[in-house]
């Protein structure tokens, strides 16, 4: 095939090109290579792919509507994952209308190409926190999502409704992937796992938000990418017993679908924080913080759908999956 891929020198959208280049697909990836974070990171992502024969890398903000528009005319893709978007839930409180450039002007963009050029799958990524308000555990997609704690979350809520107007309007298949805590090798250094773990290089105190109790549904990138692969494989189904009287919140009777994506299986922060330090063989020093503004306590997701349909579930343990990061943060930072 050839795949667009939208975030393409990204942390999920770099392991998700290199994937789809090995197993034999041509690639067009598109990244503006912003600096939310250190750009020097994302052009070492790249550096993994850029020279593959079958890869081409087009620096565009997603929000550039003609450039998109040049783009889906130009490169003709057969099916788009769009993983760009502006990440992170407190920087949200910061900085809003880069959400609403990026996650809906930018999102729209990629919409209209699709319809335009009959691509035959959208895959996006979603997110666990749409979930917001709700405290029924584990998470499940045939749960309302109405009460969104971050315009972050508002965004990604926004965006399943935009894709679904497709999808019913111009029967476009479009899946999204609700993803939960994703971490490894290569991940953004805004997030806690990176800090920590500089932290711990540094013999530096980390800020540990919620006084610890956070419960997360950590999930390891491969795992992510192996079902964002799965998926991309299987394009989108109306439900032919959905019902509107009964209306079910992950399907439609449109070919339209929402999945979670997690690792079924949430630990404490604090046994998070654990494993890297057995993985550092270090203990760092904790400066225990209320929740912040916008955070939810917990996450926790129900698999079901991905399983039975996929027949596909996470199943990296913490310890390995923190392995391996360390490896990587060492082989990067500290070299």
């Amino acid at each position: 095939m050839k795949v667009l891929v939208t975030g393409a020198a990204g942390f999920i959208g770099s392991s998700l090109t290199l994937r789809l280049l090995e197993r034999g697909d041509s690639v067009i990836g598109v990244d503006d290579h912003n600096n939310y974070y250190s750009p020097a990171l994302k052009e070492a992502r790249l550096s993994r792919q850029v020279n593959h024969p079958s890869y081409t890398h087009i620096r565009l903000n997603i929000a550039d509507r003609v450039g998109m528009d040049q783009l889906f005319k130009t490169h003709k893709p057969e099916r788009v994952v769009n993983l760009a978007a502006q990440a992170g839930v407190r920087y949200s409180l910061e900085n809003p209308q880069s959400y609403i450039d990026s996650n809906i002007v930018g999102f729209g963009n990629v919409l209209e190409g699709c319809r335009q050029h009959n691509i035959e799958h959208l895959v996006y990524a979603s997110s666990s926190s749409v979930y917001g308000a709700n405290t029924s555990m584990p998470f499940s997609e045939h749960h309302n999502v109405d009460h969104p704690l971050s315009l972050y979350a508002a965004t990604k809520k926004a965006n399943e409704l935009m894709a679904h107007s497709y999808s019913h309007l111009y029967r476009l298949p479009t899946t999204g992937l609700r993803f939960f805590t994703v971490y490894g090798p290569w991940d953004r250094p805004d997030m806690a796992l990176q800090r920590f773990a500089q932290a711990i290089t540094k013999g530096e105190t980390i800020k540990v938000f919620n006084y610890g109790n956070h419960r997360r549904d950590f999930t390891y990138i491969d795992d992510i990418v192996e079902g964002l692969l799965r998926v991309l494989d299987c394009p989108a189904q109306p439900n032919l017993e959905w019902s509107s009287h009964n209306p079910d919140p992950g399907s439609s009777n449109a070919p339209w679908r929402i999945y979670n994506i997690g690792n079924n299986s949430p630990i404490n922060l604090l046994e998070y924080i654990g494993a890297l330090e057995m993985a550092f063989g270090k203990v760092v020093d904790k400066d225990f913080l209320p929740i912040q503004p916008g955070d939810v306590s917990d996450t926790w997701a129900n698999v079901d759908d991905l399983v039975k349909q996929f027949n596909y579930k996470p199943n990296t343990s913490v310890e390995k999956g923190m392995e391996n990061f360390v490896k990587w943060f060492r082989s990067y930072y500290c070299n």
